[in-house]
């Protein structure tokens, strides 16, 4: 097993910043050797922050540079499957979050290259490494529920993000609800057979311009005979609320909670207690769990637990609930 990976950020965003920050201080095995970010002056920035040795605006510097092991690509959603492309041809392992590309074709395209270079690649469906939906899928498997036959997730948003973003987000089917695709068939052990979208635009005027929708419902059925239903929400101005539910045939596991700490205020006017304000606190320890498992799987040479043929499989399920939003009509699902 290596002793360390070196290993480089590309996108110091918000997730970019998250991962620099555990690979330099948290995460066992790594080194961050490069941080990279288009606009000037920023990565320099997160360098000096880190400790970091090497930055740059120029992300061929990395691909190029024969002593980077692995790359973290956090930049924008339309530049992930290039940047998985190059990475690949250079022969260096992969992290990149979610979704993998917005385009089956291209999905495909990255997943040849991957699997031609030889290299290892881990999409950031961080959900799966989150100590509740962990214990829940140990649960599932240990036969606790019986057989499971019906899931249900709500994933609300305090907010919408601005125009800008949902742009180039591929729309809440793509950048949100996909957490949630993956996560059923992750914990139901099945994959979606098709599945039926709506949606409506009940508080940000904005997105009919854009053709999205800011409170959706997803209903799936699985090829295990299983269904489900998946709620998704920009409308939650009460906090972060990210909840779960698998119904077995001898039982129910509950997933989540609203409450941010474990303390609860009795007073003359009822009981209160916090609620989660957003998601850094909700899945902070996720972030850390899943880039220690991609660090850990590179040095032992091992295939992660979530990859690119994961990453295609929930974007195939959301294409297609964007299409069933988009027609009215159940759209079946081609998993290939």
């Amino acid at each position: 097993m290596k002793e360390q990976i070196r290993c480089a950020v590309l996108g110091l965003g918000r997730l970019g910043y998250w991962h620099a920050e555990n690979l330099a201080t948290r995460i066992k095995g790594a080194h961050l050797q490069c941080v990279v970010d288009l606009q000037p002056g920023k990565a320099e920035l997160v360098a000096r922050e880190l400790g970091v040795g090497k930055w740059t605006t120029d992300p061929l510097a990395v691909f190029e540079d024969p002593a980077i092991e692995a790359v973290i690509i956090a930049t924008p959603t339309s530049t992930h499957a290039e940047m998985v492309k190059r990475a690949a041809k250079s022969k260096k392992h992969v992290f990149v979050e979610k979704p993998l590309t917005h385009d089956l074709q291209e999905a495909d395209e990255v997943i040849h290259d991957i699997q031609e270079s030889g290299v290892f690649c881990q999409v950031g469906f961080m959900r799966r490494f989150d100590p509740a939906y962990a214990e829940a899928k140990r649960r599932v498997l240990a036969g606790d529920i019986g057989q499971p036959i019906y899931f249900k997730a709500i994933s609300r948003d305090p907010g919408s993000p601005p125009p800008e973003f949902i742009k180039a987000s591929g729309g809440i089917f793509l950048d949100m609800s996909i957490h949630d695709y993956d996560i059923a068939r992750f914990l139901m052990g099945a994959e979606v057979a098709s599945v039926s979208a709506f949606g409506s635009v009940l508080a940000h005027p904005f997105m009919k311009e854009l053709g999205d929708a800011d409170q959706t419902i997803t209903y799936l059925s699985f090829d295990s005979g299983a269904a489900g239903d998946i709620e998704a929400s920009r409308n939650a101005f009460y906090g972060y609320d990210i909840r779960g539910e698998i119904v077995g045939t001898e039982g129910t596991i509950m997933i989540g909670s609203l409450r941010y700490h474990d303390v609860t205020l009795l007073t003359s006017k009822g009981s209160l207690h916090d609620i989660v304000p957003a998601f850094p606190e909700r899945f902070k320890d996720s972030y850390q769990l899943e880039m220690a498992h991609f660090i850990d799987c590179v040095r032992r040479g091992e295939r992660p637990s979530v990859t690119e043929w994961d990453g295609k499989a929930a974007l195939e399920i959301a294409v297609a609930a964007k299409t069933s939003f988009e027609t009215g009509q159940q759209v079946f699902v081609k998993h290939l």
